[in-house]
């Protein structure tokens, strides 16, 4: 079982002056060496050195800071997650795939709460702490793309700043638009079918 962090610091986390997108603000937890992003505009609501929970008009984030325990840490770990959704009383259940960069593992849950709104509860795993991060965020249905960007800002390191998940951009080899673009040309320069047209 996880046992909850003893706090030693009075105030941990710290509203980083710069952030790095214009609409996101960057929060610092500098005992771990823990920084996120999350979006503008959001109200903190609970600060204190093990956990902390900020809330937006639409959703509600709660960070919370376990030890790590020994043992079959998957087993354990998704294991804890189950019995925290079904705690929430969550229904549809489904074991998450996300991956935070820089961490050892990520296990996650998400499903529905009994309001009709979602959830996502997500434990991850540090490499160079005995350390578990875990993630709860209560959303309405549009915000899963935001959720999953906050999450994956997450990082561990001493330069105080959040991943940032590049998103790839398909670029179509020359062979493929040039393949395209005979199709099109032959496609341009085929007649037309001719079309009888009969009187009723």
């Amino acid at each position: 079982m996880k046992r909850l962090i003893a706090p030693l610091a009075a105030l941990l986390l710290l509203l980083m002056a710069g952030s790095v997108d214009a609409s996101a603000t960057v929060y610092n937890w500098s005992r771990y060496d823990l920084s996120f992003e999350t979006p503008d505009d959001g109200f903190v609501l609970y600060n204190t050195p093990t956990r902390f929970e900020i809330q937006w008009e639409d959703m509600v984030m709660t960070v919370q800071l376990y030890s790590q325990d020994k043992g079959d840490e998957k087993k354990l770990l998704t294991e804890n997650l189950q019995r925290k959704a079904l705690g929430f009383n969550m229904y549809d259940l489904h074991n998450g795939k996300l991956k935070v960069k820089g961490f050892k593992k990520t296990y996650s849950i998400d499903g529905t709460m009994p309001d009709g709104s979602r959830a996502i509860i997500a434990d991850l795993v540090s490499k160079h702490q005995n350390l578990i991060v875990e993630i709860t965020v209560n959303y309405l249905y549009g915000n899963r793309e935001i959720v999953e960007d906050m999450i994956k800002s997450f990082a561990e390191n001493k330069t105080k700043q959040p991943n940032h998940e590049r998103k790839r951009q398909k670029v179509q080899t020359k062979q493929k638009a040039d393949k395209e673009k005979r199709d099109k040309q032959q496609q341009e320069q085929r007649p037309a079918r001719k079309e009888k047209l009969y009187d009723a």
